[in-house]
């Protein structure tokens, strides 16, 4: 039977008591044991024995020429493994975070920016921040701000302002809306397209819940269309939006940054332009007021504006 030492209560055991023990209980040698963690012997021995007094346990069987784990030692030795490697992962993970760009960001973004400009995004984590482990969450502007909110996304990349308490926006650019129609349309092409041009149009939108869709409403309230004016809502995404158009059932806003991509999915389409100035969105970071990572988000914001100057936008200075 084991034998049982006294339990001290009191005193927890240290880090430095357990990589004692686990390099006795590896080695089976006090002095290789004391070493391998460049500890002298009679501290090694002290270190283990005090061990033994915190936990009320007897972990080493010592005789004149060996040491053996006893029963409860083998047993302890593996959960005092499993604490120092925890703790070196702790050390690690800390070390990184005190690294800027590395580890795990969690990036929220909106499907109608996410398809155009992840490219530029992931070129510069790639060739800018390579230890960033970025890791990207396509979802509507409501189900981003709760998972910043709860902590399961670090940072967002959506469409602004938002007026959220306790979430600070680091803008990054401007962008205008276009007016795309069938081929023939009486608009199709034009370069001069007042905003009154909405009033009347027969209008696509995206389903409720995206952002782009209310930014258009209020483009088109802002232009003076009545509420009776017809809007078609059936498309779930900027793509099955386009096809739509293209088939003859009305025309859409697009942001400047989707046409390309977009519109080169279909034949039978034209692009208008509205006349100075013209509707607007603003793109923006989003992040948790006072983030512990607010300098390095700032960092990254700053970067992204210098990587999407080449886009058909107005960076913001």
């Amino acid at each position: 039977m084991a034998s049982v030492i006294p339990v001290n209560r009191v005193k927890q055991p240290s880090l430095a008591q357990l990589r004692a023990f686990a390099a006795v209980s590896e080695h089976l040698h006090f002095r290789d044991a004391a070493a391998a963690i460049g500890m002298s012997q009679p501290a090694l021995s002290g270190a283990v024995s005090a061990l033994e007094e915190a936990l009320g346990v007897q972990l080493l069987e010592r005789t004149t020429r060996k040491v053996l784990l006893s029963p409860a030692g083998e047993r302890l030795a593996v959960r005092a493994k499993a604490v120092l490697d925890a703790v070196g992962a702790l050390m690690d993970e800390a070390e990184a975070v005190r690294a800027p760009f590395t580890g795990v960001l969690r990036l929220g973004v909106i499907p109608t920016v996410a398809p155009y400009l992840l490219p530029s995004v992931l070129k510069l984590a790639h060739e800018r921040y390579p230890e960033l482990d970025l890791q990207v969450h396509e979802e509507q502007t409501s189900s981003l701000l709760e998972g910043l909110s709860a902590g399961r996304l670090d940072l967002l990349l959506l469409a602004v302002p938002l007026g959220v308490p306790g979430v600070t926006e680091l803008p990054l650019f401007d962008e205008d809306f276009v007016l795309v129609t069938p081929e023939d349309h009486w608009l199709g092409g034009r370069q001069d397209i007042p905003r009154e041009a909405l009033r009347e149009l027969h209008l696509l939108l995206l389903d409720e819940g995206h952002c782009l869709r209310d930014q258009a409403l209020d483009i088109c309230r802002e232009a003076g269309r009545t509420e009776g004016a017809p809007v078609t809502t059936t498309a779930a995404g900027l793509a099955t939006l386009v096809q739509l158009v293209a088939g003859g059932l009305g025309v859409t806003l697009l942001p400047r940054t989707a046409v390309d991509v977009e519109t080169g999915r279909a034949a039978r389409l034209q692009t208008g332009w509205f006349t100075d100035p013209a509707p607007s969105r603003r793109i923006a970071l989003a992040m948790r007021s006072g983030a512990a990572r607010s300098d390095e988000f700032e960092e990254l914001a700053k970067a992204l504006r210098e990587a999407m100057g080449a886009l058909p936008v107005r960076v913001v200075s």
